[in-house]
């Protein structure tokens, strides 16, 4: 390992000196929020990129390993929505004073948990809206709102974010699917690290191959 030091999804600062720079897992307090190992955040605080995350709703926010997820993203979580299906989308129920209950779930647009694989990069200040799926390997460019699922390995950017071309031809994706390099140990990982790093797509994709054979 590097300078004879074992990654630890552990700790909180794993950059010396930087404290703008946190791996999420070892911060979380909330149990609805669940991370993987070495998924880190631009910041020094991850749960206050999520919003509108009321106990209430019961929605849980669940991100994979090794995600990458920039300063200024936000997570937009179900309790932003409001009542539809009535006159007034005014929620008098939430504020002091005014006389009505709160609605039956079945009347709110709740969309349910927000779910992001592995290895994914969200890019600076995108918004991700309440019951999204991303898939594994996909990258969301900065700025964008992403109301919508992503497929793996899929980059997407925009308001609203579309797709705007598949990272990998099909038969690779379906190998990076198979092969989860993010659930190996950690020094399977440091001996990958060649080929996860490596340009020449068509050798990497012969190594998995053989690896997966």
């Amino acid at each position: 390992m590097k300078d004879g030091k074992t990654p630890d999804p552990n700790v909180i600062h794993p950059i010396k000196g930087y404290a703008k720079e946190i791996y999420i897992k070892p911060t979380i307090s909330n149990p609805n929020i669940i991370v993987g190992e070495f998924s880190y955040i631009a910041d020094f605080d991850f749960e206050s990129h999520v919003t509108h995350h009321y106990e209430w709703n019961g929605d849980k926010l669940i991100i994979g390993k090794f995600c990458q997820i920039a300063a200024g993203v936000e997570f937009v979580m179900n309790g932003a929505n409001h009542q539809m299906n009535a006159v007034s989308t005014f929620p008098f129920y939430t504020l002091e004073g005014w006389n009505m209950k709160p609605p039956a779930m079945a009347d709110m647009p709740l969309k349910g948990d927000t779910v992001i694989g592995n290895d994914v990069w969200i890019g600076q200040n995108a918004t991700i809206l309440p019951g999204v799926h991303i898939g594994d390997g996909a990258i969301i460019g900065a700025n964008s709102v992403v109301g919508r699922d992503v497929a793996p390995y899929t980059i997407v950017a925009g308001n609203p974010a579309k797709a705007l071309r598949k990272r990998f031809d099909d038969e690779m994706i379906k190998l990076l699917l198979r092969f989860r390099w993010w659930d190996k140990s950690i020094e399977e990982i440091d001996s990958l690290i060649p080929v996860l790093t490596c340009s020449d797509i068509e050798k990497v994709k012969t190594k998995i191959k053989e690896w997966l054979d």
